[in-house]
Protein backbone atom coordinates (compact mmCIF):
# COMPACT_ATOMS: atom_id res chain seq x y z
CA UNK A 1 0.00 0.00 0.00
CA UNK A 2 1.34 3.22 -1.41
CA UNK A 3 2.37 5.52 1.87
CA UNK A 4 0.02 8.37 1.94
CA UNK A 5 0.58 12.39 2.86
CA UNK A 6 0.33 13.04 6.53
CA UNK A 7 -1.77 16.27 6.67
CA UNK A 8 -0.53 18.65 9.74
CA UNK A 9 -3.73 20.65 11.70
CA UNK A 10 -3.03 24.11 11.48
CA UNK A 11 -0.78 25.84 14.66
CA UNK A 12 -2.14 28.55 16.77
CA UNK A 13 0.46 31.20 17.32
CA UNK A 14 1.06 34.11 19.73
CA UNK A 15 3.86 36.32 20.37
CA UNK A 16 5.70 36.04 23.55
CA UNK A 17 8.61 37.74 26.08
CA UNK A 18 9.86 36.60 28.91
CA UNK A 19 11.98 38.98 31.82
CA UNK A 20 12.95 38.70 35.28
CA UNK A 21 11.06 40.08 38.19
CA UNK A 22 12.87 41.45 40.86
CA UNK A 23 9.71 41.68 43.44
CA UNK A 24 6.93 39.96 43.14
CA UNK A 25 4.30 41.89 44.87
CA UNK A 26 5.26 45.45 43.02
CA UNK A 27 4.58 43.70 39.78
CA UNK A 28 1.47 42.17 41.19
CA UNK A 29 0.11 45.34 41.38
CA UNK A 30 1.37 46.36 38.02
CA UNK A 31 -0.73 43.77 36.62
CA UNK A 32 -3.88 44.39 38.79
CA UNK A 33 -3.39 48.05 37.62
CA UNK A 34 -3.62 47.15 33.81
CA UNK A 35 -5.79 44.23 33.59
CA UNK A 36 -8.85 44.21 31.61
CA UNK A 37 -9.65 40.93 33.82
CA UNK A 38 -7.76 38.18 36.06
CA UNK A 39 -7.45 35.08 35.62
CA UNK A 40 -6.91 32.22 38.20
CA UNK A 41 -3.45 30.95 40.25
CA UNK A 42 -2.31 27.56 39.18
CA UNK A 43 0.14 25.31 40.07
CA UNK A 44 1.80 23.78 37.23
CA UNK A 45 4.34 20.88 36.55
CA UNK A 46 5.89 20.63 32.56
CA UNK A 47 7.66 17.59 31.82
CA UNK A 48 9.18 18.16 28.81
CA UNK A 49 10.18 15.18 26.39
CA UNK A 50 13.20 15.02 23.93
CA UNK A 51 11.48 16.29 20.45
CA UNK A 52 13.46 16.23 17.17
CA UNK A 53 11.07 18.86 16.60
CA UNK A 54 10.58 21.87 18.63
CA UNK A 55 9.39 21.19 22.20
CA UNK A 56 6.84 19.08 23.56
CA UNK A 57 5.47 18.61 26.55
CA UNK A 58 2.75 17.25 29.24
CA UNK A 59 1.56 20.48 31.49
CA UNK A 60 -0.08 19.07 34.31
CA UNK A 61 -2.48 21.68 36.71
CA UNK A 62 -3.62 20.99 40.29
CA UNK A 63 -7.00 20.80 39.73
CA UNK A 64 -8.07 21.24 36.40
CA UNK A 65 -7.31 18.60 33.05
CA UNK A 66 -3.63 17.77 31.56
CA UNK A 67 -2.86 18.96 28.05
CA UNK A 68 -0.35 18.33 25.46
CA UNK A 69 1.53 21.27 24.48
CA UNK A 70 3.97 21.09 21.00
CA UNK A 71 5.48 24.32 20.38
CA UNK A 72 8.55 26.21 17.91
CA UNK A 73 10.22 29.50 19.08
CA UNK A 74 12.91 30.98 18.62
CA UNK A 75 15.96 31.56 21.76
CA UNK A 76 16.25 35.25 21.98
CA UNK A 77 15.79 38.17 23.46
CA UNK A 78 12.54 40.29 23.16
CA UNK A 79 9.04 39.61 21.47
CA UNK A 80 9.38 36.24 19.56
CA UNK A 81 6.51 34.07 17.53
CA UNK A 82 5.84 30.85 19.00
CA UNK A 83 3.73 28.34 17.06
CA UNK A 84 1.85 25.89 18.96
CA UNK A 85 -0.61 23.08 19.19
CA UNK A 86 -2.51 22.01 22.41
CA UNK A 87 -4.19 18.84 22.63
CA UNK A 88 -6.45 17.74 26.65
CA UNK A 89 -5.64 15.04 28.24
CA UNK A 90 -7.51 12.26 30.19
CA UNK A 91 -4.73 10.26 31.49
CA UNK A 92 -2.14 12.27 32.32
CA UNK A 93 -0.22 9.50 34.64
CA UNK A 94 -0.47 6.79 31.97
CA UNK A 95 0.84 9.06 28.72
CA UNK A 96 3.65 10.65 30.96
CA UNK A 97 4.72 6.92 31.46
CA UNK A 98 4.64 5.93 27.78
CA UNK A 99 6.35 8.56 26.91
CA UNK A 100 8.81 8.96 29.38
CA UNK A 101 9.71 4.95 28.07
CA UNK A 102 9.42 6.33 24.36
CA UNK A 103 11.05 9.15 24.45
CA UNK A 104 12.86 9.89 27.78
CA UNK A 105 12.06 13.26 29.93
CA UNK A 106 14.04 16.02 28.95
CA UNK A 107 13.56 18.22 31.81
CA UNK A 108 10.80 18.93 34.88
CA UNK A 109 9.19 22.68 35.23
CA UNK A 110 7.65 23.28 38.22
CA UNK A 111 6.15 26.60 38.74
CA UNK A 112 3.04 28.82 40.73
CA UNK A 113 1.38 30.61 38.01
CA UNK A 114 -0.58 33.93 38.42
CA UNK A 115 -3.08 34.79 35.33
CA UNK A 116 -3.81 38.55 34.23
CA UNK A 117 -5.46 39.51 30.98
CA UNK A 118 -4.83 42.65 29.08
CA UNK A 119 -7.11 42.19 26.08
CA UNK A 120 -5.60 39.48 24.11
CA UNK A 121 -2.33 39.51 25.91
CA UNK A 122 -1.88 36.97 28.95
CA UNK A 123 0.18 38.23 31.48
CA UNK A 124 1.63 35.36 33.71
CA UNK A 125 3.48 35.91 37.28
CA UNK A 126 5.40 32.93 37.67
CA UNK A 127 7.52 31.80 40.78
CA UNK A 128 9.52 28.52 38.91
CA UNK A 129 11.49 25.90 41.27
CA UNK A 130 15.26 26.55 40.62
CA UNK A 131 14.71 29.99 38.65
CA UNK A 132 12.80 32.65 40.62
CA UNK A 133 10.33 34.59 40.07
CA UNK A 134 9.58 35.71 35.98
CA UNK A 135 7.12 37.94 33.89
CA UNK A 136 5.77 36.34 30.67
CA UNK A 137 3.45 37.95 28.09
CA UNK A 138 1.94 36.03 25.44
CA UNK A 139 -0.48 37.89 22.47
CA UNK A 140 -2.90 35.69 21.24
CA UNK A 141 -2.36 35.96 17.17
CA UNK A 142 -5.25 35.92 15.01
CA UNK A 143 -5.04 33.54 11.59
CA UNK A 144 -4.40 36.71 9.36
CA UNK A 145 -2.00 38.85 11.65
CA UNK A 146 1.06 40.50 10.72
CA UNK A 147 2.34 41.18 14.73
CA UNK A 148 2.40 45.26 14.40
CA UNK A 149 -1.14 45.32 17.19
CA UNK A 150 0.43 42.72 19.23
CA UNK A 151 3.53 44.25 19.33
CA UNK A 152 2.57 47.92 20.21
CA UNK A 153 0.43 45.83 23.32
CA UNK A 154 3.80 44.15 23.87
CA UNK A 155 5.56 47.59 24.17
CA UNK A 156 3.25 49.06 26.64
CA UNK A 157 3.00 46.29 29.04
CA UNK A 158 6.93 45.97 28.83
CA UNK A 159 6.84 50.08 29.85
CA UNK A 160 4.17 49.82 32.53
CA UNK A 161 6.05 47.38 34.27
CA UNK A 162 8.96 48.79 33.68
CA UNK A 163 11.31 46.14 32.15
CA UNK A 164 14.87 46.75 30.84
CA UNK A 165 16.40 45.33 28.53
CA UNK A 166 18.80 43.69 30.43
CA UNK A 167 16.00 41.78 32.12
CA UNK A 168 15.15 40.23 28.90
CA UNK A 169 14.94 36.62 28.94
CA UNK A 170 15.92 34.58 25.72
CA UNK A 171 15.27 30.92 26.58
CA UNK A 172 12.63 28.82 28.14
CA UNK A 173 12.23 27.91 31.70
CA UNK A 174 13.25 24.08 30.71
CA UNK A 175 16.54 25.53 29.26
CA UNK A 176 17.65 27.67 32.46
CA UNK A 177 17.24 24.90 34.36
CA UNK A 178 19.33 22.94 32.36
CA UNK A 179 21.99 25.26 31.96
CA UNK A 180 22.29 25.80 35.68
CA UNK A 181 21.19 28.99 36.01
CA UNK A 182 18.32 30.81 38.22
CA UNK A 183 16.32 33.91 36.25
CA UNK A 184 18.92 36.36 37.42
CA UNK A 185 21.59 34.49 35.60
CA UNK A 186 23.38 32.86 38.34
CA UNK A 187 24.54 29.59 38.67
CA UNK A 188 22.79 27.35 40.89
CA UNK A 189 23.93 24.15 43.13
CA UNK A 190 21.81 21.13 41.69
CA UNK A 191 22.28 19.34 44.54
Amino acid sequence: MPEQPVEFAPTRSNLELKARLYCLDTARKRAHEIATSVGSRQQQRDTYFHCPTGRFKLREIHNAKAQWIWYQRADEQGPKQSRYLIHSVSDASEMRNVLTRAYGIRVIVSKHREIFFYHNVRIHLDNVDKLGIVLEFEAVLGPDSENSHEHRQLKVLREHFGIASSDLLANSYGEQILAGQNSTGEAFSSS
